[in-house]
């Protein structure tokens, strides 16, 4: 394994406080020295002044549709996506065809990742087949490899067995997220309800739905103690209760993605079905406040809730399934959306992105902590590019930010002390 030294990079490492210019030298996949000037006459040397290296990206939502949708995405073609955006670690969903509720299925998936681009963690299934009714053996997918749990698209309704799935997982040290959504209230819709859905006479999805589902998650961590994370918060009323169940304490945690802090539901109003997803883009109102709960910490993550459809299941905008890609331009959106207009800095940014999904899921990562395994991004935080769905590195191209010109672009995605992505020149 060669060794790397990063010169005269911008290190950020939220984890250790550190924002300075230096070397980053890597040996044996591990950080071996970081900051000041190094001096290592065998190693291959990276150019990297202007440049920024931080921990590789954790993104804690993630659909690898493997198994069973293979024609959408998979293991390795969804891990290339990830080192194209610089996501070194990644939590995949279990809503594939089998649902990832038993421990073959979870081994199977993490076989299939020791060749990957990324590393992959499995949030296994709450329930049987993601039906809700018959709960999963949660003991016997830890010790398969699982390191959360989750009924992601398909919320538990059962207050019972989400609260006793939630106190199993509490004991087994597995990260429960929650999918906030009450489903009587979504009513098949396809958008958010309100302006758009009525000009374009389609049926809605009220902000109650996910309001009344992150109600009850609240209610249940609070009253129990137990922690639970909540996934892609898109609501103006969720980021406001959130916000006042942590001020009383409550063990909750959340994240939202790119999409519900960079766009609004007028986007539909192209009747293309690649801006439909679930939680759909809602109002202008609900999107400052969600960059307004990233600003003040109430929202601890962001992740992409990447979901890949193939262009024939998304030529239609009614009948495609919701779901969009993402990891390739999460970090450029963040830094377009919320570093370049002052909401965060870069160093918060890489805090929301890395250290703390990190910290949350419990695994290595999130840190340029010199013996830390060398898992690293390499960015141009000021380069303009337009983002093309043709040329993703995943099998998809429903891409949520398709013609939008960001800013920032990962240059070097570096896993394990090996580079598994190098921007094209």
């Amino acid at each position: 394994m060669e060794k790397l030294l990063l010169r005269g990079a911008r290190l950020v490492d939220p984890s250790r406080a550190m924002d300075e210019t230096g070397d980053l030298l890597i040996c044996g996949g591990r950080i071996a020295q970081l900051g000041g000037t190094v001096d290592c006459g065998d190693a291959r040397v990276i150019e990297a002044s202007g440049l920024v290296a931080a921990p590789g990206l954790v993104d804690l939502h993630v659909h690898l549709r493997d198994p069973g949708f293979s024609e959408k995405e998979d293991v390795l073609s969804g891990c290339r996506a990830a080192a194209a955006g610089g996501v070194t670690s990644l939590l995949c969903m279990p809503n594939t065809r089998p649902a990832l509720d038993r421990a073959e299925t979870v081994r199977g998936v993490l076989d299939k990742a020791k060749q990957a681009d990324a590393r992959v963690y499995v949030a296994a299934a709450i329930t049987k087949g993601l039906a809700g009714a018959e709960p999963t053996d949660l003991k016997e997918l830890k010790e398969a490899g699982a390191a959360a749990v989750s009924d992601d698209g398909r919320p538990v309704a059962d207050s019972v067995l989400m609260a006793g799935a939630m106190r199993e997982a509490a004991k087994l040290g597995l990260f429960v997220t929650s999918h906030c959504e009450d489903l009587s209230l979504a009513g098949g819709g396809k958008l958010n309800e309100g302006e758009v859905s009525r000009a374009l006479g389609v049926p809605g999805i009220p902000a109650a739905a996910e309001d009344c589902g992150t109600a009850r998650e609240l209610a249940l961590a609070e009253a129990y103690r137990l922690p639970v994370h909540i996934c892609h918060v898109s609501t103006k009323t969720s980021v406001g209760m959130i916000r006042d169940a942590k001020r009383r304490g409550a063990p909750v945690t959340c994240e939202t993605a790119p999409h519900y802090f960079a766009l609004t539901e007028r986007e539909l109003l192209r009747r293309d079905a690649d801006y439909r997803m679930n939680p759909p883009l809602r109002t202008e109102e609900d999107r400052q406040a969600v960059a307004e709960g990233l600003r003040d910490g109430t929202i601890d993550v962001i992740a992409t809730d990447h979901a890949p459809h193939t262009p024939r299941e998304k030529a239609d905008f009614l009948s495609a399934p919701s779901g969009a890609v993402g990891m390739e331009t999460s970090l450029a959106a963040g830094i377009t959306f919320l570093v370049l207009p002052g909401l965060l800095s870069l160093p918060e940014l890489i805090r929301k992105m890395s250290v703390a999904p990190a910290r949350l899921l419990g695994i290595p990562g999130g840190t340029l902590e010199p013996g830390a395994s060398a898992d690293v991004v390499l960015f141009d935080p000021a380069e303009r590019w337009t983002v093309d769905p043709s040329k993703l590195h995943g099998k998809s191209r429903n891409a949520v930010m398709k013609g939008m010109e960001l800013t920032g672009r990962v240059i070097m995605t570096i896993l394990n002390g090996m580079i598994v992505y190098q921007k094209e020149l």
